[in-house]
């Protein structure tokens, strides 16, 4: 019984570990004074942040970058889900 709670407690552990350790556009949107940005400097950030996490993504099967329509098409549906 005593193994079951342990190995209940270390699951949780690493679950709630690397639930905070994910950092969103959205909680990086912070102004140098610390605090939090709004407006058009926000959507200007969020913009940026979220084609900037997209980016690197964009390859196609064979590992070539992707362009064109099929670039355009790939960052609407990653920018969406970032």
């Amino acid at each position: 019984m005593m193994k079951r709670i342990f190995l209940a407690a270390i699951v949780a552990t690493f679950a709630a570990g690397s639930a905070f350790a994910q950092e969103t556009c959205e909680s990086k949107a912070v102004g140098k004074d610390g605090k939090p940005l709004a407006g058009a400097a926000k959507t200007s950030f969020l913009k940026k942040c979220k084609a900037d996490a997209c980016t690197p993504k964009a390859v196609s099967a064979d590992g070539k970058p992707l362009a064109g329509a099929a670039k355009n098409s790939f960052m609407k549906k990653c920018e969406v889900g970032a």
